[in-house]
């Protein structure tokens, strides 16, 4: 009589902890002159214009100052969601702190950020039904939409929907509505009560500014030039990153059998080469977004050496592209809805009807 041998695990072939070996150690090597450098030039690529702002209203400086404004909160969110990650500095309490501070003028808790983006985000990019940052929705759930809903989705999976959607379903459902369970939640309770004091005090100090200087067209005026019209735009520059992070045609979601750390952090995101001194004002290297989502700790300025290591490695895995408008005017319009059984994206021609649906899923899209 023969007894049968267990059954032997499958080999596993790729796992992030192998993606790492590959990361030389001088990439974790972290500058503490470098962080406090790159916060000083963001905060003083925010204040310029913004104390600019104060003393002009011709129209057309205007729309030279609001978009440096939206891109300097930018430039201080990427450095704070740096710290948040515990990658700007070696200190946890100065990341702490730096994040605290960074991600004011974008009106963000750091602690809720921390919970959404750090855990949920980085803990499952791409996996269907749990990250839930540009989460598409199959043929079946749009048909079940009401035509606002629709309107609604057809608004924010456009070109210029970006912001739209960042901020209903990011930074308002998921970081101010949103009410922790636990031990979380007097912390995000507490950064709350920190950023929504911060922009109270900013608000009617603007407030009164502009009364003394113009009168109540002025008191109402102020606060919107000076921090509400930014912040929209800072918005919408913050919700077109996150979007060409994890959404084109060639990248994948995946759902929850198929889904593997590799395959999200991996073959789910990407490297877009961008104009480098808007990269070197602004973004801090968050365009080279595979090796951050391989070790959320690699510092900013190492990220570009890490991508090296990383796609020598595994050529032909890591998705690299320059960025290109028609590529992504190309991607807002082919990439509406997914078919989670075939791992194809689909236009909203595969809801009109089951054949449709049916002969779209059988053709990837270009």
């Amino acid at each position: 009589m023969s007894i049968d041998a267990p059954a032997q695990p499958r080999p596993r072939t790729h796992s992030l902890n192998d993606v790492r070996a590959h990361i030389p150690e001088a990439c974790y090597r972290r500058s503490p002159l470098r962080a406090a450098a790159a916060l000083l030039q963001g905060a003083l690529l925010y204040l310029v214009p913004l104390t600019a702002l104060v003393f002009i209203d011709q129209w057309w400086s205007l729309l030279f100052l609001w978009p440096l404004a939206g891109l300097g909160a930018a430039g201080l969110f990427v450095l704070g969601h740096d710290a948040s990650h515990q990658a700007l500095f070696d200190s946890r309490r100065a990341n702490r702190l730096a994040a605290r501070a960074a991600m004011v003028p974008a009106l963000h808790a750091e602690a809720a950020w921390d919970l959404g983006h750090n855990r949920v985000h980085h803990g499952y990019t791409t996996r269907q039904g749990f990250d839930f940052v540009w989460h598409p929705l199959t043929v079946e759930q749009y048909r079940e939409l009401g035509r606002l809903a629709r309107l609604q989705h057809r608004l924010e999976w456009s070109c210029f929907g970006s912001g739209a959607y960042f901020l209903r379903e990011v930074w308002w459902n998921k970081m101010w509505k949103f009410s922790a369970p636990g031990k979380r939640h007097d912390d995000i309770q507490r950064d709350k009560i920190w950023v929504g004091s911060v922009a109270g005090a900013c608000i009617a100090g603007s407030v009164v500014l502009g009364a003394l200087t113009g009168g109540l067209g002025a008191a109402i005026w102020m606060p919107f030039k000076l921090f509400i019209i930014p912040f929209m735009l800072f918005i919408h520059v913050i919700g077109w990153a996150v979007y060409v992070h994890h959404v084109a045609p060639e990248i994948r979601w995946w759902d929850r059998k198929e889904w593997t750390q590799f395959r999200g952090q991996m073959e789910s995101t990407t490297i877009l080469h961008i104009n480098p001194v808007i990269n070197f004002l602004w973004m801090h290297n968050i365009m080279v977004h595979v090796p951050h989502h391989v070790d959320q700790r690699l510092p900013f300025h190492q990220l570009p050496a890490a991508a090296k290591a990383i796609s020598e490695a595994y050529p032909g895995v890591v998705r690299t592209a320059k960025f290109r408008s028609r590529d992504y005017l190309r991607t807002t319009k082919t990439c509406k809805l997914y078919d989670f059984s075939a791992g194809t994206w689909l236009p909203y021609s595969a809801a009109l009807s089951p054949t449709v649906a049916s002969a779209a899923a059988a053709t990837p899209a270009d």
